[in-house]
């Protein structure tokens, strides 16, 4: 599974790397209503939520549907500015029904699949009923919120913009101005290795999980989607982020330029994992037999023949689900005289259940 973004024949400056405020605020406001996915953040939310106003705080849990589950596609800009009051303004130059359908019809995250069938709720039944549901289904609350981004979008549009700037003043500018000049670096070290050692290395140095294809004409965004989008004609956009983790967000609407959001200033103790790897591993866990043989090998070395015995099972048989195993990443195997001994690996298995959410959060 992937997002796949053709980049075929593109030219070097047809690539953007900037960091943006709005973006960055975007993460921010996340982080604030779903702190759970952020345990690395921690210390970030609990200043910033001390801080917060109790009422501003209630209108920024008023407007999570634009945040907290997905992020909404306008709070990704194509083309970052210096300044949040710059991007705020180009989002005023948007005409009602483009507003509306970057705000509700959100593909940066993938929580439920995006329709290219769909214009704008304002002018679509279908895509305002699609709208509807995806508010209803995390509350009435929510779904009051997009009843009134849909019924009354210019008000809507003044009062989110005196809600973000209230935000900027509230918390976010002092965690901005910590931020703004090492992500400006993160950039300018992408676009140097654009530069000096092209595409596919600058892409090892934005994310693990981010590989150009075989060809070279495509970048592939290893997520939980099955997805296209063409940078052709458009560009694309690299975004870093401090916030961000361990989301990888990419914006890929059928007429909007691709946008991808990568998390940086971290550094993971682990490697990223791929998704592929992740459901290799739950596929070889999901069997009885598999269950009971590594319930032997956890408590110590085990070959092929003792397995069998142990659990009156032929040794081809154990064989087979051995390898399942092996190749999932689960077991090693040495080789000793006529032997081979299998063992855990407690290092990849204990972090399973932290892959398993990664995967599922990217």
């Amino acid at each position: 599974m992937s997002v796949s973004i053709d980049v075929s024949g593109m030219t070097e400056d047809r690539y953007l790397f900037a960091p943006s405020p709005l973006a960055e605020l975007g993460s921010a406001l996340h982080l604030l209503v779903e702190p759970a996915h952020h345990a690395q953040q921690a210390g970030w939310i609990t200043a910033a939520g001390a801080q917060i106003d109790p009422d501003l705080m209630d209108r920024i849990i008023t407007a999570d549907y634009l945040w907290r589950t997905s992020r909404s596609d306008m709070l990704l800009p194509a083309h970052p500015r210096q300044t949040l009051v710059e991007e705020l303004d180009v989002l005023d130059e948007l005409d009602d029904e483009t507003w509306v359908r970057t705000a509700l019809m959100t593909s940066s995250c993938g929580v439920v699949p995006l329709r290219d069938d769909l214009g704008s709720p304002m002018t679509d039944d279908t895509a305002r009923q699609v709208a509807r549901e995806r508010a209803a289904a995390r509350g009435g609350r929510q779904l009051d919120f997009v009843d009134y981004l849909l019924t009354d979008p210019p008000t809507a549009r003044s009062w989110l913009r005196r809600l973000l700037e209230d935000c900027a003043t509230g918390f976010f500018n002092a965690a901005w101005r910590r931020v703004a000049g090492r992500l400006a670096g993160d950039a300018r070290h992408k676009r140097d290795l654009l530069a000096r050692h092209g595409l596919e290395r600058t892409l090892a140095a934005v994310s693990p999980a981010v590989t150009l294809s075989a060809s070279g004409g495509h970048i592939v965004v290893d997520k939980l989607q099955d997805r296209t989008a063409s940078a052709l004609g458009t560009g694309l956009t690299f975004m870093p982020s401090a916030f961000s983790h361990p989301h990888l967000l990419v914006v890929h609407a059928p007429g909007l330029r691709p946008v991808i959001s990568y998390p940086a200033l971290a550094t993971p103790s682990e490697p990223s994992v791929s998704v592929a790897a992740v459901q290799d591993r739950l596929h070889a866990l999901d069997h009885p037999v598999r269950l009971r043989l590594l319930r032997s090998i956890a408590r110590g070395p085990q070959t092929t023949a003792q397995l069998a015995d142990a659990w009156l099972l032929t040794p081809p048989e154990v064989s087979r689900h051995l390898a399942v195993l092996k190749n999932a990443g689960i077991l090693t195997s040495s080789r000793r005289g006529r032997y081979v001994s299998y063992e855990l690996d407690l290092a990849a298995n204990a972090r399973l259940g932290t892959d398993l959410i990664e995967a599922l959060l990217r």
